[in-house]
């Protein structure tokens, strides 16, 4: 296993209208961040918001190309980034224990904050096609080049991990300074990583290593 201290990019926030960030997700050009009953748009480049909806925002956000998804206790809402509205609701696998969300080939991959676990689910019908398990709590997940990363994050330490997605073996670990959590965890698609920091109210972007 690789293991090295993660390299903190940049940090955003705290922001005025948003009490903590759970969930984080981007859309290609925004990076849409969960305040709890808000999500939040922000410009990563200039670090300004650039729109918020209503929407109860517990914990991790997905986006799937159109749609976004969002944790909302024990349910997950699909919703028109354009509109705010809900287009469609299903239950969330861990039954309000549930954290990070990421979306990879047609499936969501929630993670289950206590439970330890990775949950693959049809976005359709919540039903549950794949389950892996960690050996620590599981907070943000994202994938990222056919690579599967979640957060961890227990007392004050936190990491970002690569993970087999067959077996759940831990295969890198990027450790996070002392005190900073990782709550929702989202790839921009190239050499950046954005990261929750829960009550903290900051957003960080971490260098992915190559």
């Amino acid at each position: 296993m690789k293991k090295s201290q993660a390299e903190i990019i940049r940090e955003y926030g705290p922001f005025d209208n948003a009490p903590r960030v759970n969930g984080v997700t981007f859309d290609g050009q925004h990076v849409w961040f969960a305040s709890g009953e808000k999500l939040h748009a922000l410009n990563p480049e200039s670090g300004e918001q650039v729109r918020t909806i209503d929407v109860a925002s517990h914990a991790g956000t997905a986006f799937d190309g159109r749609h976004l998804y969002q944790i909302a206790e024990d349910k997950i809402h699909k919703v028109d980034p354009g509109t705010g509205k809900i287009l469609s609701t299903i239950p969330a696998p861990g039954n309000g224990g549930d954290s990070g969300l990421a979306w990879s080939d047609g499936s969501l991959w929630v993670g289950q904050h206590r439970g330890r676990k990775i949950y693959e689910i049809d976005p359709e019908t919540g039903a549950i096609r794949r389950t892996i398990e960690s050996n620590r709590i599981v907070t943000g997940v994202t994938w990222v080049d056919g690579e599967l990363w979640h957060g961890t994050w227990e007392g004050d330490e936190s990491d970002v991990r690569r993970v087999d997605p067959v077996t759940g073996e831990v295969l890198e670990r990027l450790e996070m300074p002392e005190g900073t959590g990782v709550s929702g965890l989202e790839s921009d698609g190239k050499d950046r990583v954005y990261a929750g920091g829960g009550g903290s109210g900051k957003l960080r972007a971490i260098r992915r290593p190559r």
